[in-house]
């Protein structure tokens, strides 16, 4: 009786197996679906339900200047350049002649029984963005003083946004728009009962 050994002919089947399963799942490499889309890179933003904005935004992780505390740095909004977001803004502040806010994307439905918004928290880090020197600044209630949108001064915005407890803020939406260099040219607070 003869006895054939196969065994070389197994191994060699084996390792073209697994080379191929390399291959085909990108295992070893940092540019396969799974690295750009652990990375933030291949997910497209949805927009919101209004149809507005995104409701999500990628991260933005280069170094730039320091922002406060809570806030990335100052600059990363050039993502938003010529584009129109929802966020939340968590902070205010005036320096080097520019407001500077601390913002995120957010969403807004409508009321269910008023003619208002109701504004659904974002969620993850602040992003720091400035305003233009004429950037327009329309306030509604609670932040204005009536229902319909009026004009205000950036510097009263940031005094009446500041003036406000942070759980008061989280509850506040505003429409932003951004110039070509991500810079916020308009803001426009919701009214909110």
């Amino acid at each position: 009786m003869r006895v054939v050994h196969r065994r070389p002919a197994t191994v060699r089947c084996l390792t073209a197996l697994t080379l191929g399963m390399l291959a085909l799942t990108g295992c070893g490499t940092d540019d396969g679906p799974a690295a750009a889309t652990a990375s933030g890179t291949s997910a497209a933003p949805a927009p919101s339900p209004d149809g507005t904005a995104p409701s999500t935004a990628p991260t933005d992780t280069a170094p730039t200047d320091t922002a406060p505390s809570g806030t990335k740095p100052i600059g990363t909004g050039a993502r938003w350049a010529g584009t129109k977001q929802f966020v939340q803004i968590d902070d205010a502040r005036t320096a080097d002649g520019r407001t500077h806010l601390s913002v995120r994307p957010a969403q807004k439905k409508p009321h269910p029984q008023f003619e208002a918004w109701v504004i659904v928290p974002g969620e993850g880090p602040y992003t720091e963005v400035s305003m233009t020197e004429d950037a327009q600044v329309l306030l509604s209630v609670p932040l204005g003083d009536a229902k319909h949108p009026a004009s205000y001064s950036q510097a009263d915005f940031v005094g009446r946004l500041t003036a406000r407890p942070s759980s008061d803020r989280a509850l506040l939406g505003y429409d932003l728009s951004f110039d070509g260099e991500g810079r916020v040219t308009r803001v426009q607070s919701l009214y909110t009962p």
